[in-house]
């Protein structure tokens, strides 16, 4: 059975989209997930599926958590291959005092992809990869010009980690085993 890592969005953030970890385990084991776990408050979980894509995935996370918790909330799912190459594609990322990976719901289309690989700001800069935007820079991600508002209106839905989480839950969890 695969073994798929779910980032989602937005949650935990203010009052009204809580979504309790105690709550988030059991939630998705009632839709038929398995082998689920959470990292950190912020939506990070892993879990096992009999379904083969992705797309069913994040469906299926959606849905059950749209019942549960009352609101939407968007899910990107990678499978370990695509988490293991986020992570390899992040090991470009210039020595800067903050890294990020945002992670997308779908590929980029091509014609995109120039923009915001081109991206140029003071102290910060962006590199398209398959299923993620890598961005840095010398400031904390609130003070800076590229967020994840700025990736979602060029390449649809997406959710920010820092490169920190991102790699820690790759050792965490990259592997079948």
């Amino acid at each position: 059975m695969p073994t798929y890592v779910a980032f989602l969005r937005a949650i935990n953030l203010g009052a009204t989209r809580k979504v309790p970890m105690k709550e988030l385990v059991p939630c998705l084991e009632e839709a038929g997930f398995e082998d689920v776990a959470t990292h950190l408050a912020t939506g990070n979980v892993r879990l096992r599926s009999r379904r083969r894509t992705t797309d069913s995935v994040e469906a299926a996370v959606e849905e059950a958590l749209a019942e549960r918790f009352g609101f939407e909330v968007p899910a990107v799912v990678l499978t370990l291959e695509e988490l293991a190459r986020v992570v390899e594609e992040a090991e470009a990322t210039p020595e800067v005092r903050r890294a990020y990976v945002t992670l997308l719901k779908k590929a980029p289309p091509e014609g995109v992809v120039h923009e915001l690989d081109s991206w140029s700001a003071e102290d910060e800069g962006a590199r398209v990869g398959r299923r993620a935007v890598h961005w840095w820079a010398d400031h904390d991600m609130h003070a800076g010009r590229l967020d994840n508002a700025v990736v979602e209106k060029h390449l649809g839905v997406a959710t920010t980690r820092s490169l920190k989480v991102v790699r820690t839950v790759h050792e965490k969890w990259g592997s079948d085993d």
